[in-house]
């Protein structure tokens, strides 16, 4: 098996390095928080000549002002699933040209055709994963197995929320049996009384994002709303065999993060270069060992062998798979009630 790999990574580095011409200039590359592995930077500098200009953003909706403020100044950007949707819709990204991606053919099967991104025209995934709870083993009184825990006095003042208004909405809404997906005023109500009544009653302990692994580690709190990669990251923290993390029965967010070009990209060469780059099952690999999350590279997936495969947290079940759903994109008309739903929310007493 091992004999195969090595043949496997020396095909698909004679073929990467073919396409791989040593460039000039730089490429601007926008991302989430501590979510690409430095090494991966060093090494895209040195085997290509094109300089990283790095900045990072916390939640979609802050990438999506910047990006339309400064519609010229990224080259590369990291958005979700329904968020690379709405970017389409407004015409602000450039198609992918494969001619310049060869790598995407390490990308699974089942992430070719995207609902969010027809034919992947303007899209090369870069992560996925589920939304669920982290939560302290030793600290807990029954099972983590419901979303309904977020909302019980037992565990007041000890749970981390995710401080994102389409994941916090999502959830509140797969709890009552609604679609995370739907249109329908009454749910969404529903929905931010729930959570109305989960803050006024003193449940709530924080909103936060990239914070919360870090402070659950540190036993700060018993339960957290996270992604699957936070917290496998830490779950893989040495000493912190006490955590573990649940995607709760009535289901939740699978997700798919990409790598997209803004149409007004002044470096699209270096943008397509940097891509593919990151799709070399090698560097993939790298990728995914740094951030844990799980990663779309089937050749990558098979570097990463029995360790990856046999992780629920990084490959869940079918089982968990089917009960979670795609965020498509909120069109204005809801977008707007959302948002007064969300801030009502946020600065409840």
């Amino acid at each position: 098996m091992k004999k195969l790999l090595s043949v496997v990574m020396v095909a698909f580095l004679v073929a990467s390095f073919v396409h791989l011409a040593v460039a000039e200039g730089e490429v601007v590359v926008y991302n989430w928080e501590d979510y690409i592995s430095p090494e991966a930077l060093t090494m895209f500098e040195k085997e290509t000549g094109i300089r990283v200009i790095y900045s990072a953003f916390t939640t979609n909706e802050d990438m999506m002002v910047q990006l339309r403020s400064n519609p010229d100044e990224f080259d590369v950007v990291f958005p979700s699933d329904y968020i690379i949707e709405r970017l389409i819709k407004e015409g602000l990204l450039e198609p992918i040209d494969y001619s310049k991606v060869p790598n995407a053919e390490h990308i699974v099967d089942w992430l070719d055709n995207p609902d969010y991104d027809q034919d992947s025209t303007y899209s090369v995934p870069y992560m996925w994963g589920t939304v669920g709870i982290l939560y302290d083993k030793e600290r807990i009184t029954g099972p983590i197995d419901s979303w309904s825990v977020l909302f019980t006095e037992e565990y007041k003042g000890e749970v981390f929320m995710l401080d994102s208004i389409r994941d916090t909405m999502g959830l509140a809404l797969k709890y009552l049996g609604y679609s995370m997906n739907t249109r329908d005023p009454s749910h969404i109500q529903e929905a931010t009384e729930l959570l109305l009544k989960q803050k006024r009653d003193g449940i709530v302990k924080a909103y936060q994002v990239d914070e919360t692994k870090d402070k659950m580690i540190a036993g700060e709190a018993i339960l957290a709303v996270v992604w699957s990669g936070d917290a496998q990251y830490a779950i893989s923290e040495e000493g912190n065999d006490r955590l573990a993390y649940a995607v709760p029965k009535e289901g939740s967010n699978v997700w798919v993060d990409g790598m997209v070009i803004p149409k007004s990209s002044r470096n699209k060469d270096n943008a397509h270069a940097f891509i593919n780059f990151m799709s070399r099952p090698d560097i993939a690999k790298i990728n995914c060992d740094y951030i844990q999350y799980s990663s779309p590279n089937k050749t990558a997936v098979e570097l990463m062998g029995e360790e990856y495969t046999s992780n629920p947290n990084l490959n869940p079940p079918q089982e968990v798979i089917d009960r979670c759903e795609f965020f498509h994109d909120i069109e204005d008309a809801f977008l707007a009630f959302y948002n007064n739903r969300w801030s009502e929310i946020k600065n409840a007493k």
